[in-house]
């Protein structure tokens, strides 16, 4: 058996070892360990896999992962995203809509803080839900737009996904975070929008709130929006301009992280200690997807599987732009019925080398890759994004993809815009930081 057929029965062994219900990176870690003792001897496998267990878990870039999750975490636990919510209900309370439009906002501003789409909806499925209905907003719109926007993480930085995109490509983190600000921020007006349209149309949706506010109120609640842009512009900027790493900037993140949450006296020792357990487990569990993705992608190059794909899909009697759409498509059905971030973990690393002979720029496919897990995240059959959101409100599916179809409807066309457009995604970094 030639390297390149044990390869193609690796990747179908993976298919069978999902459907078995095990971990998608015990699945390729074993697949990867066994090919290897199949190709080369079982005590030379052994030798390779424990060397790239050990080199992803002592790489230093990878130290990014925790730091950045335990800032996100102090920030969920403490009681940060509340915070901004409630100041951004002082703001726009009165307008139809007006709550769910607070929840964009807020949600948009917690996400400079909080790089996990998980806890984004966790947290605002507690509050936010709970406020909207009190208020006597619809159901679908009040699960719908938190399902909805806690997919913002995924682009806006410091975004866990991009960091993971640039660690396996090998690609600046720094001007993945610059790419997808842009289109985070579009996503998150076009949000809004949706939500005035809708409420213009239908007022019983979204009331406009009885609730009034003075100027000064108003003023008082700034500064919670001021400190997190100071959290975000320093964090992003100091990496912009080389003043420090991501692995350095999330040292930084989580300090002031903790400074906000002490000032605003949320921090006990309880929020501390479940902040370092949830970024722990987080973060091993990111690991070792990407110790095990090294483990079966060392093995595929072997057999020369990411090479053949490349050299088909660049050979294909086809415009670029309908292989593109192909391959974006293939991490949407992955994403279907695998954690989305974690098939990005799988497949990047075999599609990846089409870029270079498609002539596609990487940071904008970092962008597209994070556009379509967006989507992933709130279509079935997986979508978390949408479960989460079920588990902490009780809310039948039904009621919550009725509100979440005209928000998933902006997100297919920030995707189509991308595609069109891609200096959407590429002007900032190569306007900041150079080609």
């Amino acid at each position: 058996m030639n390297e390149f057929v044990l390869g193609v029965l690796a990747c179908i062994f993976v298919l069978v070892f999902l459907l078995t219900g095990i971990e998608l990176a015990f699945a390729i870690g074993i697949t990867g360990f066994v090919g290897f003792a199949w190709l080369s001897g079982f005590d030379s496998a052994g030798s390779i896999v424990a060397q790239d267990i050990f080199d992803n878990f002592t790489n230093y870039g990878l130290t990014v992962f925790p730091l950045f999750l335990l800032m996100g975490y102090i920030a969920n636990n403490a009681g940060i995203a509340q915070r901004l919510y409630g100041a951004a209900h002082k703001f726009v309370g009165r307008v139809p809509g007006g709550l769910a439009m607070a929840t964009v906002v807020a949600a948009t501003m917690f996400k400079a803080m909080c790089g996990s789409t998980l806890a984004t909806a966790a947290a605002f499925s507690n509050f936010a839900v709970p406020e909207m209905i009190r208020y006597r907003y619809s159901r679908k719109l009040s699960t719908g737009i938190v399902a909805s926007v806690g997919t913002i993480g995924i682009l806006i930085p410091p975004s866990i996904a991009m960091i993971i995109y640039g660690v396996i490509t090998e690609q600046s983190i720094g001007k993945l975070f610059l790419a997808g600000i842009i289109p985070g921020l579009l996503i998150a007006g076009l949000f809004i929008l949706i939500i005035y349209v809708w409420c213009k149309i239908d007022p019983s949706v979204g009331p406009k709130s009885k609730e009034e506010f003075t100027w000064k109120e108003k003023a008082r609640a700034l500064p919670e929006f001021l400190v997190v842009l100071i959290i975000f512009v320093g964090i992003i900027g100091g990496i912009m301009k080389g003043f420090f790493t991501p692995t350095e900037a999330g040292s930084i993140g989580t300090l002031a992280a903790l400074l906000l949450a002490l000032s605003r006296k949320s921090l006990t020792l309880d929020v501390f200690v479940k902040s370092v357990d949830e970024s722990l487990k987080t973060a091993l569990m990111v690991y070792l997807l990407i110790a095990c993705s090294a483990i079966f992608g060392r093995f595929l190059t072997i057999t020369e599987i990411p090479q053949y794909t490349s050299d088909l899909l660049a050979s294909l009697p086809v415009h670029r732009s309908f292989i593109m759409v192909g391959i974006l498509f293939f991490y949407l059905l992955g994403g279907s019925f695998i954690e989305d971030t974690a098939f990005m973990i799988l497949a990047t690393p075999v599609l990846f080398p089409a870029l270079s002979k498609l002539g596609y720029d990487p940071i904008w496919f970092g962008i597209m890759v994070g556009v379509t897990i967006m989507v992933g995240t709130i279509i079935p059959p997986v979508a978390i994004g949408v479960f989460i959101v079920k588990q902490i409100t009780g809310e039948s599916f039904g009621t919550i993809y009725r509100g979440v179809l005209p928000f998933l409807a902006s997100l297919v066309f920030v995707a189509i815009l991308l595609f069109l457009f891609p200096q959407i995604a590429t002007f900032l970094p190569n306007k900041i930081m150079g080609l």
